[in-house]
């Protein structure tokens, strides 16, 4: 993978140039002030809404709705797009087949994923320490913050490549995908919602009809089964794209 041209043009301006440090300090920046709050105020009073109990489920919740957002924004290429070639560039004028460029951009995402939540780790270690979560929990959950991160991040390569030229086109599909993905699924259909399962995984409820028609839906298939169609689509789409030949 060092070999490849995009996947080395993405290490050398995100991590060796620097210009993707902002997105991870920004992630714990704002994760940070949250889990000390949360701590505060429970210090105040034993009876606060906030409990121990709870303080891992708030981190844990927090850390993916950043992990993702940031995710995407780096995979978009939001803070330095002019220093990124196109896939035009790649493909006719460097002679780069688009199976490899595909391949360096999803390596791309996989690696700022994983940077994301082993920086968001500590935290949720310690958040989780004082919850009393267990090790398979606090695993498990780090799990699904990767699974998260890069179901979500598919869209935001088939975004870049969409819309290449087009900077405040594609941040402005990216934010309304992923709100619009947030809020119809916690209004609607809660299973399928990234943070109310992750709650339902570390012990609430989900309040919502799983019978269809005498068959009962298990919540955790219901979830994955949604979220495996929507990376199958979303790397649909970006194949799309890639053999359509780029941007519009």
């Amino acid at each position: 993978m060092t070999k490849n041209p995009v996947f080395r043009e993405g290490i050398r301006v995100y991590i060796l140039e620097g210009h993707g440090i902002p997105a991870y300090i920004y992630v714990l920046i704002l994760l940070a002030p949250i889990e000390f709050l949360s701590i505060f105020l429970q210090s105040f009073d034993p009876q606060a809404w906030m409990g121990p109990a709870k303080l891992f489920k708030i981190v844990s919740a927090a850390a993916m709705l950043l992990i993702v957002f940031f995710g995407l924004r780096v995979v978009n290429q939001e803070f330095v797009p002019w220093k990124f070639r196109s896939l035009k560039q790649w493909h006719q004028q460097e002679g780069v087949p688009i199976f490899q460029v595909a391949l360096g951009q999803f390596a791309l995402l996989s690696v700022h994923t994983l940077l994301f939540v082993v920086l968001c780790s500590p935290l949720l270690i310690w958040a989780g320490a004082i919850a009393r979560v267990t090790t398979g929990s606090i695993l498990l959950t780090l799990l699904l913050l990767l699974f998260y991160s890069l179901t979500y991040g598919v869209w935001g390569l088939a975004t870049v490549t969409l819309w290449e030229n087009k900077v405040e086109t594609r941040q402005a599909f990216i934010r309304c995908f992923l709100v619009a993905v947030l809020l119809l699924t916690a209004f609607f259909f809660p299973p399928l919602n990234p943070v109310a399962f992750l709650l339902f995984y570390l012990g609430e409820e989900i309040k919502a009809p799983l019978d269809f028609g005498g068959w009962r839906a298990s919540v955790p298939v219901l979830h994955f089964l949604f979220h495996f169609f929507l990376l199958g689509s979303g790397l649909l789409v970006y194949r799309w794209v890639l053999r359509k030949g780029g941007s519009l």
